[in-house]
């Protein structure tokens, strides 16, 4: 890993929380592999990156990946636990902020994941915001996702970027995506057709000068990707049942995932594995078409 960073070479940041936290067992390490497999079949490196032993780890291996995936006690660790986590013995995997902080220290121009967090519904009353959306407003990086967890407010998750002014761009799609669907109904302003371009962007924007990440939404494939109405039926069911149950706080997204899942049975997590591995496959050829550039001057 250092010799690709200190040579200038193709190389993708990959979360860990998908592993520790975001799927099930054995699940959790299959995603792993495949999205490794995608953005080394795109010429690229990836290196997914992880705390361990006090340590910022970029670039884990698959035993170090594999003690992610197995261990309970592993801290979901945003930009701002970074410090607490690596001053002690524990574990962390780090969330999109947090991987989006350490890559950019580390030189890393793209990352792949899933879906990024942002504005929770109901975020009026409670302030819940991701700080996912914060980091990106100031961390310069490509971030390679299928828009934002379609459990969030995504209207308002729009709102909040542009007022951050993060940069929107589709990836061969004018429409934001909603993680499971492929639609949203939420058209976007700017897009971008091949991984030249989306390297050209960001060339751009850090010639200018200017601060915070480009967010590439990159919708789920469309063999796997539930319709958008089939989507927006499960999501107010499992809202509605978590309503009637009380859950509040961070029991409320777990258990809307969970519900989610079982409604659709396991539908969406087949869902959740192809857009993780078809981002990394399209972060490998941004991070390899970004190189060339480089190489070019």
């Amino acid at each position: 890993m250092r010799e690709a960073l200190e040579g200038n070479g193709a190389v993708v940041a990959l979360e860990s929380t998908v592993v520790a936290h975001g799927l099930p067992r054995p699940q959790n390490v299959d995603a792993a592999k495949r999205m490794q497999a995608a953005v080394r079949a795109a010429d690229a490196e990836p290196a997914m990156i992880g705390v361990l032993g006090g340590r910022i780890v970029v670039g884990l291996s698959d035993d170090e990946i594999g003690a992610l995936a197995e261990d309970a006690s592993v801290v979901k660790a945003s930009t701002r636990d970074l410090a607490v986590v690596a001053a002690s013995d524990r574990p962390g995997a780090t969330t999109v902020a947090a991987t989006a902080f350490v890559a950019a220290q580390a030189g890393i121009d793209v990352m792949a994941t899933g879906g990024i967090g942002g504005v929770h519904r109901g975020a009026g009353h409670s302030l819940d915001i991701s700080a996912d959306l914060a980091e990106l407003a100031r961390t310069r990086i490509a971030v390679v996702c299928s828009g934002a967890k379609a459990i969030l407010d995504l209207p308002k998750t729009l709102e909040a970027l542009e007022t951050l002014g993060v940069l929107l761009v589709g990836y061969g799609t004018a429409e934001f995506p909603a993680f499971y669907s492929r639609n949203s109904g939420l058209f976007l302003e700017y897009q971008v057709d091949s991984a030249e371009d989306a390297a050209r962007l960001l060339r751009a924007q850090r010639e200018l000068g200017l601060p915070g990440g480009i967010l590439l939404c990159n919708p789920p494939p469309d063999q796997a990707a539930l319709g958008r109405d089939e989507l927006e039926i499960l999501v107010d069911e499992a809202v509605r049942a978590a309503e009637e149950r009380g859950i509040t706080g961070k029991s409320v997204t777990p258990f809307l995932l969970d519900r989610i899942g079982t409604e659709s049975a396991g539908r969406t997590l087949d869902v959740n594995l192809a857009l993780l591995e078809d981002n990394a496959r399209v972060a490998g050829k941004i991070a390899v078409a970004i190189a060339a550039a480089r190489a070019r001057g």
